[in-house]
């Protein structure tokens, strides 16, 4: 993508409703994506039963720690309906049915449950795993209910989200994610929870030996609140959650007999509408410890009644202010159980890419077959000694996942992907992604060999990927095109990634460039194209996210880069989306670097060709932007006004993000519960392969 490049400037385009503050999304023909509608997607299908002894997925025999791991009540452990069928979920009736029987399920939720009547908590019985397919398993307006002796339960893998009547300090609706009372031996892990009613975990009642772990807890008043009672009963752990933007009850503990509260991550960003109260909370005869956690930005960290204990070590204490209080004695949670905290200060990376919904959980149940592995070292020490020569080996057509394990290294070389090899994995065995680095560099401008022209953009990547259902993991990969050294070449769009498939799963990668850094398109403008990056970085300065994919960007950073002569000015994405699709997501990410500040748009609008019919889009959600982004985020390319296209942001951190106008729509909570990375993906759940 050029600065200047020649588009045909057709200013006669029909013009849509702008997106503005207050009014409805020009999304009305987004609503359907290429692979059918939200109806056939979630339709009233039987749920599919899977034999447990022959088919149930390695996660289902997964087991808690913490006190849920405990013996107790008669009770050894907690590890769900694992000895029961594992059955696929798409329905609230569904749902209903299998939580509520008498006999042990592993539930999958497999898409958007929308709960009716709004607020409906399901009452969950004995005996169940309900798990999120991947990361497409959605209960929306509404949760669960686990009562008086219900027992060995696990949730896992979930968004619970969107019971929100309106009300901040709601004292009418008891709409909660999760509520227990008098329930025992439960499981919380790995779950998306949000913009409830009340609270996002009530844990009430003498309800005991729970364990609440690798959670996003967010956008929420009355957070997670464990006792209600006179009993000092419960014991319950707590490690690993990432609470964000909540407001009260980050847990709020009382009359806990033993809560062990660790590796957690408080953050409470400024210039948002939300601000923390307090955080930690121990009251009642509550005898907490709480260890290796790290509080960011929060108001009264730590704080403790006369009759309740808190032992402190190892924390983390950032930009906090206000009480932060310690005192009396507790227990040693080793008495109970084996656990190893990770340090405080790794925390906070640990669990802005760890917390929340994993791609890799819930798969089918059906066995897959196994992979084929291909080795490449430079030194001779594998099968092959480029990647390229890899790739070739792959037999076409091939019906199942070739990984091509690339041993640390440089490899100096173009590879591509040819649409007739399908099931590709290219994975680097380094101990980190910057150990394995593919690298060339090739601009839009560049001659070839043969006399032929010159590469264009599209042919300049280095990595270019044209086979459907293709991953990438633990490496880089950089075009290092030299703008400076090559002012008298023509075209320096320099692509580091393309890819032209579906089904395209980026995870733990870098993608290094400067100019139209990763190109996400399609293999022809009337086919849908799907890329799923997570935790991941993407690096440029012009355009370099770019395409006419339906492209999500999750957990991720994404690293603004000076010009080659220093200078600060730029552009994040350029959508060519077309009509009735969706186009460039990024969301919990963030994005920064070393440029000047209010010198980077957000976005424009790419009309490839000219193309009036095309309907970019790029919505940033809940993303720490730095003070680099623009008070108008958004602007016009070659004759195409942004405001005629579909740009918009959504409770955005940091710096960098701004109140809607005018020249900064922001979604609604309606809009926005329509724009997921769930609706992104449609069908299709990326899973580690």
């Amino acid at each position: 993508m050029s600065d200047t490049r020649t588009r045909s400037r057709n200013r006669h385009r029909k013009r849509r409703t702008a997106l503005a503050v207050g009014l409805p999304l020009a999304l009305t023909a987004a609503g359907t994506l290429a692979y059918g509608t939200d109806a056939g997607l979630l339709g009233e299908g039987t749920a599919r039963q899977a034999s447990a002894a022959s088919a149930a997925p390695a996660w289902a025999a997964e087991t808690a720690d913490g006190f849920a791991s405990v013996d107790a009540l008669g009770q050894n452990g907690t590890y769900g309906g694992r000895d029961g069928q594992t059955v696929t979920v798409r329905t609230q009736a569904e749902l209903e049915k299998y939580a509520t029987a008498p006999e042990p399920y592993v539930i999958v939720v497999a898409g958007i449950i929308t709960m009716s009547p709004v607020g409906k908590e399901i009452k969950v019985q004995s005996d169940k795993t309900i798990v999120g397919s991947g990361t497409s398993g959605h209960i929306v307006g509404g949760g669960f209910f686990l009562g008086t002796g219900v027992h060995n339960v696990i949730i896992r893998n979930l968004t619970i989200r969107d019971s929100y009547q309106g009300v901040w300090n709601d004292k009418d609706h008891d709409f909660d994610a999760v509520q227990m009372d008098g329930a025992h031996h439960v499981w919380i892990d790995h779950n998306d929870l949000r913009h409830m009613a009340d609270g996002l975990i009530d844990v009430r009642k003498d309800s005991t030996n729970v364990t609440v772990s690798w959670n996003k807890l967010s956008n929420n008043n009355k957070t997670f609140g464990i006792g209600w009672t006179e009993n000092v009963k419960t014991d319950i752990t707590i490690h690993h959650n990432w609470f964000r933007e909540t407001e009260q009850r980050n847990p709020s503990t009382d009359n806990a007999a033993h809560a062990h509260l660790y590796n957690n991550y408080l953050e409470d960003t400024p210039g948002t509408d939300i601000t923390s109260s307090y955080g930690n909370y121990s009251r009642g005869r509550t005898a907490m410890v709480l260890e290796n956690s790290y509080f960011q930005g929060v108001n009264n960290p730590v704080i403790k009644d006369a009759t309740a204990t808190v032992v402190q070590r190892g924390n983390v204490f950032s930009g906090t202010s206000g009480r932060n209080e310690s005192g009396g004695t507790a227990f040693d949670p080793k008495a109970y159980y084996a656990y190893t905290p990770d340090k405080a200060a790794d925390v906070p990376a640990l669990l802005t890419s760890g917390a929340g919904p994993r791609g890799s959980v819930g798969t089918t149940a059906v066995a897959k077959a196994a992979a084929t592995t291909l080795t490449v070292a430079q030194d001779g020490s594998g099968q092959y000694r480029t990647v390229q020569a890899a790739v070739n080996a792959v037999p076409a057509n091939n019906p199942s996942r070739v990984v091509i394990a690339v041993k640390p290294g440089t490899y100096r070389e173009t590879v591509k992907v040819p649409s007739n090899k399908p099931h590709v994995t290219i994975q680097g065995t380094g101990g980190s992604r910057k150990d394995t680095v593919i690298t060339y560099g090739n601009a839009a401008g560049t001659p070839k060999p043969d006399g032929s022209g010159t590469y264009g953009t599209a042919g300049s990547a280095t990595v270019a990927v044209e086979a459907d259902d293709f991953q990438a993991r633990n490496l880089t990969v950089t075009n290092d095109f030299d703008e400076q050294a090559n002012q008298s070449l023509s075209g320096h769009q320099a692509v580091a990634l393309r890819t032209a498939a579906d089904k395209v799963f980026l995870d733990g990668i870098i993608v290094n460039g400067d100019q139209d850094t990763l190109l996400v398109d399609t293999a022809a403008k009337d086919r849908l194209g799907r890329v799923y990056m997570t935790n991941s970085y993407v690096t440029g300065n012009v355009d370099f996210i770019f395409g006419r994919a339906t492209a999500v960007i999750d957990r991720s950073v994404i690293t603004l880069k000076k010009r080659w002569d220093g200078t600060s000015a730029g552009y994040v994405t350029a959508p060519s989306t077309p009509a009735n699709r969706k186009g460039i997501l990024i969301a919990n990410s963030t994005v920064n670097g070393d440029v000047a500040d209010r010198t980077f748009h957000l976005g424009r609008p790419w009309h490839a060709g000219g193309d009036a019919s095309l309907d970019p889009q790029t919505t940033v959600r809940n993303t720490t932007l730095s003070a680099a982004i623009r008070t108008a985020p958004w602007t016009d390319m070659s004759g195409f006004s942004w405001k005629d296209d579909r740009f918009a942001e959504y409770r955005n951190t940091g710096p960098g993000a701004g109140t809607a106008s005018g020249d900064r729509p922001h979604l609604t909570d309606a809009q926005a519960a329509g724009q997921e990375v769930a609706d992104w993906l449609g069908d299709w759940v990326p899973t580690a392969s």
